[in-house]
């Protein structure tokens, strides 16, 4: 049985057993080719399409990343110039509101001053309009009172009206005569 398996060998020729027979080594050889063949025509273009896919999507996401760093920055640049003009515009608004407060101060002292005077204006007319009528109204008190004294001391009656208003005038201007005599000699003095 032995030897039907085993290939018969010429009789006297040594038979090598790790050598192969010349019949598995072309059928090896045309396996190898053919898997060679279908390996290169299935699977290596689908490892490159694999492989160019995901160079693909790697240097897309790259620069989909450059794209975004570079949109980031604009808009940090944007952001910088607002917040710049911004700050500037808030420095204008806060020198404005200032200028404008100055200007508000100004104007309410002026009404403050302009009103101060008003009322003082106002006193020293009402003062002046108080003092005229307590000197009329103390002529007439001291010119009846003088002439009521007048006519008890010299004993007659002083009831003649212009003669009780000369009397009490000439005493008057001589007290006003006396009074400005004593404060010239004070002033001088």
């Amino acid at each position: 049985m032995l030897t039907m398996v085993l290939p018969l060998a010429a009789e006297g020729e040594d038979v090598n057993p790790l050598l192969p027979h010349t019949a598995e080594i072309i059928f090896a050889f045309v396996f190898l080719v053919l898997l060679a063949v279908a390996f290169a025509k299935y699977v290596v273009p689908r490892f490159e399409k694999a492989y160019a896919d995901r160079t693909a999507a790697i240097e897309g996401g790259m620069n989909e990343a450059k794209q975004a760093q570079a949109e980031a920055k604009a808009a940090l640049e944007k952001y910088n110039a607002q917040l710049a003009e911004a700050r500037q515009e808030a420095a204008k608004i806060r020198e404005d509101a200032r200028e404008q407060g100055a200007q508000i101060i100004a104007e309410m002292r002026e009404q403050a001053n302009a009103e101060a005077e008003r009322i003082v204006t106002h006193a020293r007319t009402q003062i002046d309009a108080e003092r005229t009528q307590a000197v009329a109204s103390l002529r007439s008190e001291v010119g009846t009172m003088a002439t009521t004294l007048a006519g008890r001391i010299v004993g007659e009656s002083l009831e003649d009206e212009a003669r009780q208003r000369r009397t009490v005038e000439r005493f008057l201007a001589d007290l006003e005569a006396s009074e400005s005599a004593r404060q010239a000699v004070g002033t001088d003095g």
